[in-house]
């Protein structure tokens, strides 16, 4: 199921399209400030919708010149397989972009060969936490002063905590206590010589209102996000997916359910959620329903503790 086969959205289907074009005329003023403050800016794409949205809103930024950075993807290899598969089609050439997209593919299990990481040694052990040795070494190796993130302040207390140009320090870490003000939305996008910032245009964005988006611009989504029957089974209180990556243990009954994500992460730590939506209309009455953030429902990796999320931050996680 793919939004682009949705025929023009009816007239009452476009309520709220005032408040989406505000948003994105924000987000399109945020990146282009990047592109003339900053000398090599890339944009951070997992395939997941808030990035989806993001190398959308780039699209339109510099129209009708091509995007003018790469887009990188640090690929903690376990992938779910319709995620892959949509980012490959994404970055080919078609109509808005005749050259294609540049992808920079960063390989935690490179890190992991190179001995720069170590692998978890826990059967189903998630390779999160180590994306930020690989996306620290990818952002060095190109020479990146901006990364481009679709990260959203209603996802996680940690997020709330950043502004829109978030600053790391000569070794890629956060400090929430030295972020510099942004009134009336003037960026300071000034850094020293071996520093860089993160930038997350979609900071004012909700859940709800990308899905809006999504359905207002049509756009392509990974098959994951919508209703289908999936052999899952339930661990602490997340329905994982049987894969090869995460296999029950004992006691873990495994069951075939109508299941979708939310969002889209390492396999080994995204968990699914209930449901019975096969279609964007379907999707945007259940999250305006839903009453946990997307992270908080089905993202392990912040269970470990209530500032699970800052603490990867504070390293250099994005």
């Amino acid at each position: 199921m793919t939004v682009t086969d949705l025929a023009v959205p009816a007239p009452e289907r476009l309520d709220h399209v005032d408040e989406l074009r505000a948003l994105e005329a924000e987000a399109v003023h945020i990146i282009r400030e990047v592109a003339a403050e900053l000398e090599r800016p890339v944009l951070l794409f997992s395939g997941g919708k808030d990035s989806i949205v993001l190398l959308r809103l780039a699209e339109k930024a510099f129209r009708p010149a091509p995007l003018p950075f790469p887009i990188l993807h640090v690929d903690t290899g376990h992938n779910f397989e319709e995620v892959i598969a949509f980012r490959d089609r994404r970055v080919r050439p078609d109509d808005r972009n005749p050259d294609g997209i540049t992808l920079i593919v960063a390989s935690v299990q490179d890190s992991i060969d190179t001995g720069k990481v170590a692998e978890s040694t826990e059967p189903s052990g998630s390779r999160n936490r180590l994306q930020t040795r690989t996306l620290l070494d990818a952002l060095e190796a190109g020479g990146f002063d901006a990364a481009f993130g679709g990260a959203r302040r209603d996802e996680e207390r940690a997020r709330a905590k950043e502004r829109v140009f978030s600053f790391r320090d000569e070794f890629g870490q956060w400090d929430p206590r030295a972020q510099r003000p942004e009134p009336w939305s003037i960026y300071n996008g000034r850094i020293r010589r071996g520093e860089s910032v993160r930038v997350f245009p979609l900071s004012n964005w909700t859940e709800l209102d990308i899905w809006r988006y999504i359905r207002l611009e049509r756009l392509e989504l990974p098959s994951i996000y919508f209703a289908a029957e999936r052999e899952v089974f339930e661990r602490d209180g997340i329905l994982l997916a049987v894969s090869p990556f995460t296999q029950p243990r004992p006691g873990e009954q495994v069951r075939t359910e109508s299941v979708r994500y939310r969002t889209v992460g390492d396999l080994t730590i995204t968990g699914a959620v209930r449901s019975t939506a096969t279609d964007i209309d379907s999707v945007i009455a259940e999250v305006s329903a839903a009453t946990v953030s997307e992270r908080g429902e089905t993202r392990a990796d912040d269970r470990t503790s209530a500032a699970a999320m800052e603490d990867r931050k504070r390293e250099g996680y994005f």
